[in-house]
């Protein structure tokens, strides 16, 4: 098929003016969408309202018609962006970081929205982007200058209802397995629990001191506190930063912890030469010890493996360290990501705005205590269940991967003419 072709800037109008009435009446309500109100599969949030006179400056405006897409990365990469529709009084505000466009002329809306998450799009914008870091942008005239295929507006009209038909399913497809994969993290939830509240063990219940637990414990299991099972506890120095450097030893931060798994997540990982100090040694991580997220992501955790090598904690992490006389080190890493771990810590976080744990918080978790021996025996069964569910939760995760890939496939093939729809009929 051969269309012309056009730039956006002659089917479009970027980033109109606001409404004329709105300004004249600016406690006049209307929707306000902030960046999570907009989703990455064209949904959007409604449930703000704010009136114009709150919003009127440093916010993008739109209105009903209108195609909005996210320029900032990384939510411009992930296909942040929607059709304004419903929107209060027609019309809203949102997050600066978007940029608008108005269909003009015979340009339909729908197939408008379908050209800006086309791949040619989305890489002549990724491409394009101006600025450092987080805060790269896709500047308005690339957007402006964009040059692609241009169909007439029947044509248009055929290839997004083709569009809205197809795409619907994929995201129905993709609904389906998120949803697969909330249920795996509950899932996981709940065999860690299993394991660490004995809820298999059928003679009798007694009671969690501290912390009061649906079903209790196991009769015959000591109830304990994360302090008698440590031989101490302590967490990093401030100002490691000056100590950073490409290779050394690596630096423990909260970002390699998880609320997931008991393991080290070294998929971004910071390396330091640590100055030769007792300030610096005391931060210092071996095998076997809990390193436990005491600022942001409260309870994240992990124990720290064979092999490792030198390492330090951040000031963000504390390092506990077993005497392993009644405790395997990952039992305790399991007890920290149980519910035990998660309501506790919630009881305690102190700080207002800025949550955090104290390092008595970290002595004061109660524990469920077996037998050393049914400890390791129950580790080992849990440990089995969980790397079933997460390659369920892996193959899960690459199936949406490739829907998405396909969906964003399917709209750059359809906008450019490279897919014949003509004789299409939705089903």
């Amino acid at each position: 098929m051969t269309w012309p072709t056009t730039r956006l800037r002659y089917v479009a109008d970027l980033n109109p003016s606001v409404r004329a009435d709105l300004c004249e009446a600016p406690n006049t309500e209307v929707s306000f969408l902030p960046m999570e109100a907009i989703g990455e599969d064209g949904s959007l949030n409604l449930d703000r309202v704010r009136p114009v006179t709150e919003v009127r400056t440093g916010y993008s405006y739109f209105e009903d018609g209108d195609v909005v897409f996210a320029k900032v990365t990384p939510c411009f990469e992930n296909g942040k962006g929607a059709l304004m529709q419903g929107l209060e009084g027609g019309a809203g505000f949102g997050t600066s970081e978007l940029t608008v466009l108005r269909p003009r002329g015979d340009t339909l809306a729908r197939f408008l929205h379908y050209v800006v998450q086309s791949e040619q799009f989305r890489q002549s914008g990724a491409g394009a982007m101006t600025g450092a870091g987080g805060l790269k942008r896709v500047p308005d005239n690339v957007t402006r200058d964009f040059t692609t295929s241009w169909p007439k507006r029947a044509e248009q009209e055929r290839i997004a209802n083709f569009l809205d038909d197809k795409t619907a399913r994929i995201d129905a497809l993709i609904g389906e397995k998120e949803r697969l994969l909330e249920i795996l993290v509950a899932l996981r939830h709940d065999a860690i629990d299993d394991s660490v509240l004995g809820r298999d063990v059928a003679d009798g219940r007694q009671p969690l001191h501290g912390l009061e637990v649906h079903g209790g414990i196991p009769v015959g299991w000591t109830s304990s506190r994360m302090k008698f099972e440590l031989e101490y506890v302590t967490s990093g120095s401030r100002g490691w930063a000056e100590h950073y450097s490409d290779d050394g030893a690596l630096f423990v931060r909260i970002g390699n912890l998880t609320r997931d798994s008991v393991a080290l997540d070294l998929s971004d990982s910071q390396r330091v030469t640590p100055p030769d100090t007792t300030e610096g040694m005391r931060a210092r991580v071996y095998e076997g010890d809990l390193l436990i997220s005491i600022t942001a992501y409260l309870g994240s955790v992990a124990v720290a493996p064979a092999g490792l090598g030198e390492a330090y904690v951040s000031q963000h992490v504390s390092l506990a360290r077993p005497n392993r006389v009644r405790a395997d080190p990952k039992w305790l890493g399991y007890v920290v990501l149980s519910t035990v771990g998660r309501i506790f810590f919630d009881l305690q976080a102190y700080g207002g705005t800025k949550v955090q744990l104290s390092l008595d918080d970290i002595r004061e978790l109660p524990v469920p205590l077996p037998d050393l021996t049914v400890q390791r025996e129950r580790i080992e069964q849990l440990e089995a269940e969980l790397c079933k569910l997460d390659e369920l939760a892996r193959h899960t995760r690459e199936h949406i991967a490739l829907l998405r890939e396909y969906r964003a496939s399917l709209i750059s093939a359809a906008v450019t003419g490279q897919l014949d729809i003509n004789h299409y009929t939705a089903s």
